[in-house]
């Protein structure tokens, strides 16, 4: 698969099923992540792979009730950081920033591995810092769920997330971001 056929095929789907988790699989997906750029290479990111069941099971209980449909994943991601891991130059904090193309890359690698990669927000931060053992200056920035792609719709799902798994939800029209030589207002 070509980058750019990975990046129209990725979609944060919530139609998932189960998938065998090998550490063959954990250490591609790591390694995508880890040839991201970041300042001063850095590498600000942390990232906790979890497929342990009985773990995931405690796991679950930090998502909201909308991520519910969550709860068939073989495997979550927790994706974290700190601002002292990375550049801070002229008030500017790298670390989000430099974890998000690391992020970024590890969902092309799973789009290419025909996974389905969920980022969502959906949970209680000091929860998964307790469950996972996270140190508590540290900020978990997303949790990534896993799944293969289902084929029919689940009943977890409400009405709205039915909707919007069936077609790709609608992109911003390039003119309202992307602005040639300097910024105007549109």
């Amino acid at each position: 698969m070509d980058v750019k056929k990975a990046i129209q095929e990725r979609r944060a789907l919530r139609l998932l099923e189960p998938f065998e988790v090998t550490e063959e699989l954990i250490l591609d997906l790591a390694e995508s992540a880890s040839l991201a750029p970041s300042c001063f290479n850095n590498q600000p990111w942390r990232f906790i792979f979890t497929y342990d069941k009985e773990l995931l099971k405690e796991l679950f209980t930090a998502l909201t009730p909308r991520n519910n449909w969550a709860f068939v994943s073989p495997l979550i991601v927790t994706v974290f950081t700190k601002y002292e891991l990375d550049c801070q130059i002229k008030g500017r904090d790298y670390a989000l920033f430099d974890t998000g193309i690391a992020v970024g890359l590890m969902l092309l690698r799973a789009t290419e591995l025909e996974l389905i990669a969920h980022p969502i927000a959906g949970y209680d931060e000091e929860k998964v810092k307790k469950i996972l053992n996270i140190p508590e200056d540290m900020q978990v920035i997303a949790l990534i769920i896993f799944g293969k792609k289902a084929e029919k719709l689940s009943t977890l799902l409400s009405d709205e997330q039915k909707e919007r798994e069936l077609k790709r939800p609608e992109r911003l029209p390039i003119e309202k971001f992307v602005f040639i030589n300097k910024y105007t207002e549109k």
